[in-house]
């Protein structure tokens, strides 16, 4: 029976002293003891016994609890819900494969557009400047001044043709003989007030198609493949060729002679001898058999 009471009065002192611990442990972890806080409840400094007491503890969780329900929340006006849009079903239906198969198709087809124009920058037509275009030859008076300081035959390279004087005199057989293309410079003496015509004969023997030089000596120009000859003017003298040397079409605007080399007029019939011109000395070739 002692000893019962015994444990008893240990259990009850266990007890007390770990009541006495935890209250050290609070007031330890508050940090001041209990004459201090009397003294700052008299100071008039900190307040004095006048001012606000703290709140206590279940004021602090009441608080607590009315800012989780919300309540003393002020309410603030949101902005305006934006319209729902639907989206699109066949961009959210694209499959990954559908991707790379969609992006494969459009880079062929930005492919093939490059190429098709190139293609056609390639095919259209550009604007051409020598043979095969209309080309300004010059000033009339400055190229009979030039055909007479090469002794009476002027070749433009980037023509293929060879530039002469045509006789004013000459002009009235040569409305009888000739086309208007071909006209249009050979009447620019008598037409423009000038000293004589001008006329543009292709290069080329009509016979085969060599290249025909001037002879200075006969003033003709003589095919060295087979002896065609032609007078100045370029109708046929002598040796197998079929007509006269071709020649361009021309025309005089203002004093200046364009000659379109893009326009070839076949040569005068074996035959014609508007200017009446003979070989002027020796001829270059020797003298070829017409047929």
């Amino acid at each position: 029976m002692g000893v019962a009471i015994a444990v008893i009065l240990l259990l009850v002192l266990a007890v007390a002293v770990l009541a006495g611990a935890s209250r050290r442990r609070d007031r330890s972890a508050v940090g001041l003891s209990r004459e201090t806080r009397r003294r700052d409840v008299t100071n008039p400094l900190l307040g004095g016994s006048e001012a606000e007491a703290a709140p206590s503890g279940r004021e602090v969780e009441a608080a607590a609890a009315a800012a989780r329900s919300g309540s003393g929340v002020v309410a603030v006006e949101s902005a305006p819900a934006e319209p729902f849009v639907a989206p699109d079903p066949v961009a959210v239906g694209v499959s990954r494969r559908q991707f790379f198969n969609r992006s494969l198709v459009g880079m062929m087809g930005f492919g093939l557009s490059g190429f098709g124009g190139a293609s056609i920058a390639f095919l259209w037509p550009q604007g051409v400047s020598g043979f095969g275009s209309k080309i300004k030859v010059g000033n009339v008076v400055e190229l009979l001044a030039d055909i007479t300081a090469n002794n009476g035959f002027l070749y433009k390279p980037e023509g293929r043709m060879w530039i002469t004087a045509y006789p004013n005199g000459a002009v009235e057989k040569a409305r009888a003989n000739y086309s208007a293309p071909e006209l249009a410079g050979m009447t620019a003496g008598v037409d423009g007030g000038f000293d004589a015509g001008i006329i543009a004969l292709y290069q080329k023997c009509p016979h085969l198609g060599c290249r025909v030089p001037n002879c200075v000596s006969s003033q003709w120009f003589e095919c060295p493949c087979h002896g065609s000859q032609y007078n100045q003017v370029g109708e046929k003298r002598g040796g197998p060729a079929p007509r006269g040397m071709d020649r361009f079409a021309m025309s005089v605007t203002d004093g200046v002679l364009t000659v379109d080399t893009g326009t070839i007029v076949q040569g005068p019939p074996i035959g014609t001898n508007t200017t009446g011109q003979e070989a002027e000395g020796p001829n270059c070739i020797g003298q070829a058999d017409g047929h």
